[in-house]
C-alpha cells in the first residue's frame, strides 16, 4: 500500500490566528501544510500570497504544500519557489507552457504538480506524466472551503490508476482536495489516491490529533 499523506488546508483556519493554526497542524501529526493561493481572477476569491508563504517557511518545518490558483502560473511559479514551497501545484487550465513550468519547478528541487478542476479530464496530464511528481484533483469547485464533494473525481482516479498499473507513472503522488472526510476516504484510497487535503473537517474539529488519527485509520 502506498504511503498516505494528510495536509490540512490553512484556508479553513482562523485568519487572525495562523500561527496557532500551524502549531495545531504540527501537533496533530499531519504530514504537510496546504496553502491555497488565489488571485481573484482564475478563481472568485483572493487569499494568500508570497509574504505569508515566506513567513510560514520560517515558522514551521512542515513541508509547504502550495496550490496556486492563478491566471498566470508560468510567470509567477518561480516566486513561490523562492518563497519556500516544497510542493507546488498549478492549474493546467491556466498554463500556456505546463511542461516548461514543471521542468523549472523540478530544477529547484521542489515537487512539481498539476491541478485539475472538477470539469477537467485526467487526459490533460497524459503528455506530462514523465515530468510530473504530483497531480491534484479538485473534488469541489475551486475558490472556497466547506463545499460538498463532487464524485466525478472517482472516474479520474481510475484513469490515473490504470496509467500507474501500466508503469507509466508508478511513483505519481495522487492528491484529492475538497470534501475529504472519514466517510469517503476509504473509497478514495481504493481508487488510488494517497495524498489528502482536509480543510473544514480538520479545523472545525475539537480534537485535531484524533481527527488525523481517524483519517489514517479510515485510509487503512
Amino acid at each position: 500500500m502506498k504511503k498516505i499523506s494528510i495536509s490540512p488546508s490553512l484556508l479553513s483556519a482562523d485568519p487572525l490566528n495562523f500561527e496557532r493554526a500551524v502549531r495545531e497542524v504540527e501537533e496533530s501529526g499531519a504530514d504537510a501544510l496546504h496553502i491555497d493561493v488565489m488571485d481573484g481572477h482564475f478563481v472568485p476569491n483572493l487569499t494568500f500570497g508570497l509574504p505569508l508563504i515566506a513567513a510560514l517557511k520560517k515558522l514551521t518545518r512542515l513541508p509547504l504544500d502550495v496550490h496556486i490558483m492563478v491566471s498566470n502560473p508560468d510567470c509567477v511559479a518561480d516566486s513561490y519557489l523562492q518563497a519556500g514551497a516544497d510542493f507546488l501545484c498549478f492549474h493546467i487550465e491556466a498554463s500556456v507552457h505546463p511542461y516548461r513550468t514543471l521542468q523549472n519547478i523540478k530544477k529547484k528541487g521542489v515537487k512539481a504538480g498539476i491541478a485539475l478542476n472538477p470539469g477537467s479530464p485526467a487526459s490533460l496530464i497524459a503528455p506530462l506524466l514523465s515530468t510530473l511528481d504530483m497531480v491534484l484533483l479538485l473534488s469541489v469547485n475551486p475558490g472556497f472551503s466547506g463545499q460538498s464533494f463532487i464524485p466525478v473525481v472517482y472516474e479520474k482516479l481510475l484513469e490515473i490508476q490504470a496509467w500507474q498499473d501500466s508503469g507509466r507513472c508508478s511513483q505519481l503522488i495522487v492528491a484529492v482536495d475538497g470534501g475529504v472526510a472519514q466517510e469517503n476516504l476509504p473509497e478514495l484510497v481504493r481508487h488510488g489516491a494517497n495524498f489528502f487535503i482536509t480543510g473544514s473537517h480538520f479545523f472545525k474539529s475539537t480534537d485535531k490529533k484524533n481527527t488525523i488519527k481517524k483519517l489514517r485509520e479510515a485510509a487503512q
